[in-house]
């Protein structure tokens, strides 16, 4: 029985999504074990059974929003870009804290939690695609561009960066180069890039001469880590040290597996520095293969672009991909001290089940389109 019979879509992209599903269940319950200790009595299984559970509902969850036609994400982008603005005020004002953060909304009855932002990322780049598909031929002027879209990816944004800057930029350059995939002229484009690193400069320089007066309370960690990141001392780097002794150690084929040292010193060592512990135990070569991987579910992003003929499916395929991808370069950059630490969970490797389900439903979407290649579909977005 042939399993690719009941998946449809891209072959290549559900194959990245199973190498790097098991590659997480892996190093993540290697990377736990001081998280185990100090948590569950030294018993790593708990966190190898917690991911493992992840990536299976993950897995169903993809498979079931990859049998839904996309066009209907259409009229739910617009649903959820309403949800989505008082879903993340909510977050900032009763969201739960960590790291003086209020990124999480805890889901009564279950004790769990989910990250609001995670959420807005999805649904706001499906709405900008489906605008640009929508209204394309009219967005001709930067007050028609600026208007249709610059105004709602502002205000999403603007409504994550007080908890989460890291997310709200990524996400906001996210916007930006969907608009250039969609066609948008490029000079209104440039002009529009003037426009945010003017204003990136006037909030930097807020933050940097004057962090008590900034309204979110996190102002001061940024300025920390843009010092500590400029500095380069030991001392206060001590996350990104950890991880480049991670990486010098590992060498080209690596320690083997579950032979990590630094995970017992890097306090994101299952998280946001998965990355060094992967070059650590499986060396250079396999961190260079993660990397390719990455890179070829970018290519098969473009190449769904390039060959669907429906504009909607296409930008939304082009942008979603490129917002994992680009999530995963942040990561990887931080990992090696080319960036300050953001924060950024590594896509289908990190643990964390909000991340690991909100990305499967993204890759679930972007199959979705990627099957409808021939496909006879009529995109009539005033009616969905």
């Amino acid at each position: 029985m042939n399993v690719f019979n009941y998946l449809k879509g891209d072959k290549v992209v559900w194959a990245i999504m199973f190498l790097l599903s098991l590659l997480s269940i892996l190093v993540v319950y290697s990377a736990v074990v001081t998280l185990a200790h100090k948590f569950q009595q030294g018993k790593s299984e708990f966190y190898l059974i917690k991911q493992f559970v992840f990536v299976c509902i993950g897995f169903l969850v993809a498979y079931l929003v990859h049998k839904i036609r996309y066009t209907i994400f259409s009229r739910i982008s617009q649903i959820g870009f309403l949800v989505c603005i008082p879903l993340l005020i909510y977050t900032l004002i009763k969201g739960v804290s960590a790291g003086e953060a209020a990124r999480w909304i805890e889901i009564p009855g279950l004790k769990l939690t989910f990250q609001s932002s995670d959420l807005a990322k999805l649904v706001l780049i499906i709405y900008v695609a489906r605008i640009i598909a929508l209204k394309g031929k009219s967005l001709t002027t930067l007050v028609e561009v600026l208007k249709q879209l610059i105004l709602p990816v502002a205000i999403i944004c603007a409504l994550i960066l007080p908890a989460n800057f890291s997310t709200a930029a990524i996400l906001f350059f996210n916007c930006i180069m969907l608009m250039f995939f969609g066609g948008i002229n490029y000079k209104i484009l440039l002009k529009i890039m003037g426009i945010c690193i003017l204003s990136g400069t006037i909030l930097l320089s807020w933050i940097w001469f004057s962090p008590g007066t900034f309204p979110s309370k996190r102002a001061f960690t940024w300025k920390a880590r843009i010092e500590n990141f400029v500095s380069g001392d030991t001392e206060t780097n001590y996350q990104s040290e950890q991880a480049k002794i991670a990486i010098a150690t590992g060498g080209v084929i690596g320690k083997g597996p579950g032979n990590s040292t630094q995970r017992a010193f890097l306090p994101q060592a299952s998280s946001d520095f998965i990355y060094a512990i992967i070059i650590e135990e499986y060396g250079l070569l396999i961190g260079f293969g993660l990397l390719f991987l990455y890179m070829i579910l970018l290519f098969r992003g473009i190449k769904i672009l390039r060959d669907n003929d429906k504009p909607f499916g296409g930008l939304m395929a082009i942008g979603l991909t490129f917002s994992l991808v680009f999530q995963a370069m942040v990561n990887m950059a931080v990992a090696v001290n080319l960036f300050p630490v953001t924060g950024q969970p590594l896509p289908l490797i990190s643990m964390g089940g909000t991340s690991m389900i909100f990305t499967m439903i993204t890759l679930g979407i972007i199959l979705s389109v990627s099957k409808t290649k021939n496909e006879e579909v009529v995109e009539n977005l005033e009616a969905v």
